[in-house]
């Protein structure tokens, strides 16, 4: 049985992964944040990463799925920008990402598909930045970077490091005027990712399997 561990898994995105996923008969791990989830963690403490890897004593993981994330203060823009906001966005888009995946690479090497996503957006393409949700667009780029630099870091133990994007999802971050639902955002991801190759790490894909300009 093939397993995957997705990050956020208590709502929107990461609640329909997991559905979806277990439904097709994986093994899957959900984190959340809280003392009551089965598997608690807030990706923005280091520890708690190092924690969750412990607990789960090199059990092999086909898919690291790095989903959790924050969208920030809303309407942040030039001259009135929240730093303390914005550090937390980075906080948990980025560093938690990372954290998650430093905890947990030798679980992802262990496995047989060796795939590690990173949620991402659309608004982290620099080619494409019209300047909109700034804070939050920065996060997402840099967590392409964090992207790209590890699929390069661990081609030589045949890890698979993608950024994905979800499209415009109808979820609380997403809102309701979205286009797209949870359920067809996250079946096209799962198709992506069910159709990874080699060659394919360290690209940016959107849901629907068509890559997006860094």
């Amino acid at each position: 049985m093939p397993a995957i561990l997705i990050t956020g898994a208590g709502r929107g995105l990461g609640e329909e992964l997991a559905r979806q996923y277990a439904a097709e008969g994986w093994q899957v791990i959900g984190t959340e944040r809280g003392t009551r989830a089965r598997y608690p963690l807030d990706v923005a403490r280091p520890e708690e990463a190092k924690r969750l890897a412990a607990k789960l004593n090199g059990t092999p993981l086909d898919v690291l799925f790095c989903n959790a994330g924050i969208i920030g203060k809303r309407g942040m823009a030039l001259g009135s920008f929240d730093y303390d906001s914005w550090t937390e966005v980075l906080r948990v888009n980025l560093l938690g990402a990372a954290a998650v995946i430093e905890a947990l690479v030798d679980n992802v090497a262990a496995s047989e598909r060796k795939v590690i996503a990173v949620m991402s957006s659309r608004l982290g393409s620099i080619s494409e930045s019209s300047g909109m949700t700034l804070p939050y667009a920065a996060s997402k780029a840099a967590l392409n970077m964090l992207a790209k630099g590890l699929a390069a870091t661990l081609a030589p133990r045949g890890i698979i490091v993608v950024a994905l994007s979800p499209g415009w999802v109808r979820t609380d971050m997403g809102g309701t005027g979205a286009p797209l639902s949870p359920q067809t955002s996250v079946d096209g991801l799962r198709k992506v990712i069910a159709g990874l190759k080699p060659s394919d790490s360290g690209k940016f894909f959107s849901h629907d399997g068509s890559t997006i300009p860094w």
